[in-house]
């Protein structure tokens, strides 16, 4: 027999021991196809090119446990489009097996050169993962065997290949509860990245096997001893943690081979029938820690509440002999098939139909996907993160159990209990305390959510959130705002065009964009209606005024002869500007609404005169930036008589009785304070506010924002404008 022979006749044998018999005579079929297109070629390392294929399919049946018709697909992956059709193959094996492979085929046709083409293969993976999830098993598999046989390829294609492999593929093995493949992955891409430090751990682990299996078999023996008393029919193993894992513990505890607490874990695997299995595992653990000293922190309890991916088992970390600390993982053989096949092992268990969190997980999958201007790169990093995060169980109102990311906020319960609860969200009570929304939930917490009509996302909760569905949720609000604000831009400005009677066309739009940097009109139509953009200055530059005669009037209006004390309108402060100026309107601009004391600046305006705006103005960057020849220097002149200048201030707090009443005694009380307004808006319990006031300066509006500050009940008090 040919190498090529004996590789097919010892999978054969393996599929003989997984499936019936007219299974196995499609799967020979398939073969047959595969030699009929590959033959005895070979590839530059002399192996049979079909061997890889047959070595994939292998990986399907043996290590994952998938149904014939994926184990067909991976037989034919290699030859699907090349030399037959998706007729053909529907016609021999069926529709499942083509639309597996027709998946493949466009996995396969994607390029990996950059990290950007990377972004966009995993936005297309994800796309295929919420289409048929076998698709994306195969994959791993087949790029399982192409890490295995990565020796045989240049430098280049190794670095490449295992970089695609850490960013791509393990995450989605972890995901989909493939930990041995996904630890096998991780360990052959350290091989190739840190060739260095891969070997360093590899050889200390084979200097010390023989310590570790010693000090196993001292571990185990009174256990075992008590399980068999106890009338238990049970396995036990030890594995060694991977490779991968051990150098990232030495990296992260920046700690040498010899101080890695955790080398291996000591697993039981009890045969239980499936009414018991709980009951089993829970007596184990009780004997266990009944021997040895048990770490409380270091529980983990997935038996009563699994992971999403159907993970179960109980972990415990115990002190054992010669005071080393060992995890013992407790589980039966159902539960280790999982752990060890995933996704497709809980498909055999529940009949096909999967797990009900695994579906949830991939509606949401398929949710993000349905926004077309999700940003991939973001969809990444937080499909990343709430793969490898922890999980933390919270409660309804009601009971009902809530699955989240370790650190989810407030705000992320809100979204994942719906999106337009989320969208309302002004604070909650946890436990019955109240919270805001930038509150981190912990394990068993119940929790309400507050809602108010008025409440709309703003751009800040994307700092504190960190669920896919909750920053996807509100980027598609914040984008919708935008969108709506455009629109009102848009309808400003054609408004003003038409009043001034300019033409207006495609070419004006490109060199509004062209001068404002912008590289969609929306952009520019959005800071127009948020008045970010002066419809003078869109004036301006549609007539046709030349740069050179705007700086002739901006110095026809600032002679260089002398300083100038300046009566500023409306009252007898002063400011001191840097040119004698006649004749010129002078204004506080409404943006920023500068009071004694901001430092400041003056801004000449083509037909408004000079605005005062404060340094911190959020306009001035952009102002300094693009017409740094109207920027003037202006400060405020001590005098003996003050001007009121107005202030808005936002405060917040507990709705307790008499707040408002306690608020306008402050304001009433503090001589030299007039006020404007005040609007007070209550929710469940708390309160938000703005006082519009008048003061004589900054230190007058430090002195009253401290007063307030002082109310019992009140949680902020800072300027608005």
């Amino acid at each position: 027999m040919t190498d090529k022979e004996v590789i097919f006749s010892d999978f054969f044998e393996l599929c003989k021991n997984n499936f019936q018999e007219k299974d196995l005579l499609k799967i020979r079929e398939a073969y047959d196809l595969l030699v009929e297109v590959f033959g005895d070629r070979k590839k530059k390392s002399g192996e049979f090119v079909l061997n890889h294929s047959i070595s994939v399919a292998r990986i399907v049946v043996e290590e994952i446990g998938l149904g014939v018709d994926t184990v067909i697909a991976a037989i034919l992956h290699n030859i699907f489009y090349q030399d037959h059709s998706a007729l053909e193959i529907e016609s021999k094996f069926g529709k499942s097996v083509t639309s597996i492979l027709e998946g493949m085929a466009k996995i396969n046709s994607m390029g990996t050169d950059t990290v950007e083409l990377h972004s966009e293969n995993y936005r297309k993976l994800m796309l295929a993962l919420a289409g048929d999830v076998r698709v994306i098993l195969l994959k791993i598999a087949d790029r399982l065997e192409v890490m295995r046989k990565l020796d045989f390829n240049d430098i280049p294609f190794r670095t490449k290949v295992s970089i695609e492999t850490s960013f791509l593929y393990a995450p989605l093995a972890h995901r989909l509860g493939l930990y041995y493949i996904n630890s096998e992955l991780l360990d052959l891409c350290l091989k190739y990245q840190h060739p260095e430090a891969y070997e360093a751990v590899s050889v200390r682990l084979r200097e010390t096997d023989r310590e570790r299996a010693n000090f196993v078999a001292e571990f185990v023996k009174p256990i075992q001893e008590k399980l068999n008393a106890r009338g238990f029919t049970f396995d036990m193993k030890a594995r060694t943690k991977s490779i991968n894992s051990i150098w990232r513990k030495m990296q992260t505890q920046k700690v040498e081979f010899d101080e890695v607490m955790d080398l291996f874990a000591i697993r039981v695997i009890l045969n239980s029938e499936l009414a018991s299995e709980k009951s089993d595992c829970w007596q184990v653990y009780s004997i266990v820690t009944e021997e040895y000293q048990s770490n409380p922190k270091r529980m983990r309890d997935w038996i009563t509440i699994p992971k999403s991916n159907g993970y179960e088992s109980l972990h415990a970390t115990v002190l054992g002999p010669q005071g080393k600390w060992v995890e013992i993982q407790i589980r039966t053989k159902r539960m280790d098939e999982i752990a060890e096949k995933g996704l497709a092992a809980h498909w055999k268990y529940k009949g096909g139909t999967g797990t009900s969190e695994m579906e949830k997980w991939l509606a949401n999958v398929r949710e993000i996907l349905e926004n077309p201007e999700l940003n991939v790169v973001d969809f990444i990093d937080d499909f990343k993160m709430n793969v490898y995060a922890d999980e933390i169980f919270v409660f309804t109102p009601k009971g009902d159990l809530k699955k989240l990311a370790a650190g989810a906020t407030l705000l992320d319960f809100a979204y994942e209990v719906h999106s337009g609860v989320g969208d309302r969200c002004v604070g909650g009570k946890v436990n019955g305390k109240n919270v805001t929304l930038r509150h981190k939930l912990q394990n068993g917490d119940q929790i309400v959510v507050d809602t108010a009509n008025h409440q709309r996302p703003k751009m800040d909760w994307l700092d504190f959130v960190v669920t896919t569905k909750a920053k996807n949720r509100i980027r598609a609000s914040l984008n919708e705002e935008v969108k709506r604000q455009a629109e009102i831009g848009k309808e400003v400005l054609l408004r003003k065009v038409k009043n001034w009677k300019i033409d207006f066309s495609d070419d004006s739009i490109r060199k509004l964009l062209k001068e404002y940097k912008f590289k969609l009109a929306q952009d520019l139509y959005y800071n127009i209606a948020i008045g970010k953009i002066d419809t003078l200055e869109i004036k301006e530059l549609l007539v046709g005024k030349k740069e050179e005669t705007a700086r002739q009037l901006i110095t026809d209006m600032l002679p260089k002869d002398k300083v100038q004390e300046l009566d500023f309108s409306g009252g007898d402060d002063y400011l001191v500007i840097d040119n004698n100026i006649k004749n010129v309107i002078y204004k506080l601009a409404p943006c920023c609404n500068p009071i004694f004391g901001d430092d400041i600046f003056g801004f000449v305006t083509i037909n408004e005169g000079i605005k005062i705006h404060r340094t911190a103005c959020p306009n001035a960057p952009q102002m300094i930036e693009r017409f740094p020849y109207r920027v003037i220097k202006a400060k405020w002149q001590e005098t003996k008589k003050r001007s009121s200048f107005q202030a808005t201030i936002r405060i917040s707090g507990t709705d307790e009785v008499g707040i408002v009443e306690q608020i306008s005694h402050v304001l009433s009380k503090d001589i030299g304070v007039q006020m404007r307004s005040i609007n007070i808006e209550t929710n469940n319990g708390d309160f938000d506010g703005t006082l519009r006031v008048f003061v004589n300066g900054l230190e007058h509006l430090d002195f009253l924002m401290n007063k307030l500050r002082g109310i019992n009940g009140v949680f902020s008090v800072s300027r608005a404008d």
